[in-house]
């Protein structure tokens, strides 16, 4: 029975993470606002998120509070790009998309971050080698999958039929509209920020590595950015209200669970069984959450978009099992070394993205300690 635990803990999350992108697409369709979404659901996770820090903290009150003013820019950064920006542009490309579109996005968090790092000098490429080039080549499948998912959204699959030369249409016009469009480009944005959110762990990580205390930061820290900014984009009172328990639920579900219960999960089967465990599970997220708004919400799955999702997760399995391999190389850079040490400690959960980015940059074997 011990030994099923992980799997359960990591269908929960996945499940978790599908009622998230399913209930938010509800409320935005209903008309609340994805950016004062925003500021509900980061208020909600500080809540709970601070006093559990504190008090597993109560020790170290002083090293929580006092992070001094680099450890607090930083932190005040990544908040910015990781959390704030990060989430307008997944809800609201949630919004303008599907929500089936958007889990399936967010698989493309490792590939982002492969090409990021090793722009910088944080991952190794070598040519030669059989697991370089696999991650090579997964990226540019996760790539061409989005890029499939966003400019081609191509014939409803289910009540579709074609008449006489009807294949040709399909071809010819089946592009995505403008909002689609908007929609893939803004999730992919989102992607490349928690990938940009990722590399700056680097430097927080090596002086501030407590990574609950941390998330409870960001969270506060992105309340108040978050605020700030959506009081200038939606000044109208009206749109903040929150008009139904619905939407009451739904804001307290994705700061409770969001970032509550995901966060103990997700670190815990980290530490059990460690990152690429937890990273091969994430397309599930992608089925759960397509089959249940086909059913629930009624959107209708098109070809072009279920292609591109089994791009971007095929790609996906190309670059884990790429980086599978870095385990088990004896010569690593020092660098590299260093990422992987910080990015295996971090594991707050800021949002329905976050547990596919693990994997890419930390070490498959590494546990927490």
């Amino acid at each position: 029975m011990e030994e099923h635990k992980p799997l359960a803990a990591m269908v929960v999350v996945q499940c978790i993470y599908a009622a998230m992108a399913l209930w938010a697409k509800a409320l935005f369709s209903g008309g609340m606002s994805p950016m004062v979404f925003v500021v509900y659901r980061q208020a909600i996770a500080t809540v709970v998120l601070v006093p559990i820090a504190i008090l597993a903290n109560r020790k170290k009150l002083k090293e929580m509070v006092c992070i001094g003013t680099t450890g607090f820019a930083l932190v005040f950064v990544a908040s910015l790009v990781g959390a704030t920006t990060n989430q307008y542009l997944y809800y609201t490309g949630l919004h303008l998309g599907s929500s089936s579109m958007a889990t399936a996005m967010t698989n493309l968090i490792p590939a982002i971050t492969f090409v990021m790092a090793t722009s910088v000098g944080l991952e190794s490429v070598e040519m030669r080698k059989p697991r370089s080039l696999a991650k090579i080549f997964g990226t540019a499948v996760c790539v061409g999958g989005a890029m499939v998912m966003a400019f081609y959204k191509g014939p409803k699959l289910l009540h579709n039929s074609l008449g006489a030369g009807g294949l040709y249409d399909v071809l010819l016009h089946s592009s995505a509209g403008r909002n689609w469009v908007i929609g893939a480009l803004l999730l992919v944005g989102s992607s490349s920020c928690w990938s940009v959110w990722l590399i700056l762990q680097v430097p927080i990580c090596k002086s501030y590595v407590d990574p609950l205390t941390l998330s409870a930061w960001m969270c506060f820290l992105s309340t108040g950015q978050s605020a700030l900014l959506t009081s200038f984009a939606v000044p109208d009172l009206d749109d903040w209200k929150i008009h139904s328990l619905f939407e009451l639920m739904g804001c307290i579900f994705a700061g409770v669970f969001g970032s509550g219960v995901t966060f103990y999960l997700q670190s815990w089967c980290i530490t059990v069984r460690g990152p690429l465990y937890s990273a091969m599970f994430n397309p599930l997220c992608t089925v759960i959450t397509t089959v249940l708004a086909t059913l629930i919400l009624h959107e209708q799955p098109h070809a072009g978009s279920l292609l591109g999702a089994i791009a971007v997760v095929a790609g996906l399995y190309i670059v884990l099992w790429g980086k599978a391999g870095d385990s088990k190389s004896q010569r690593v850079p020092a660098d590299t070394v260093d990422l992987e040490k910080t990015l295996a400690r971090s594991e707050s959960q800021l949002d329905a993205a976050s547990t596919i980015t693990e994997p890419l940059l930390a070490d498959g074997n590494l546990t927490e300690k």
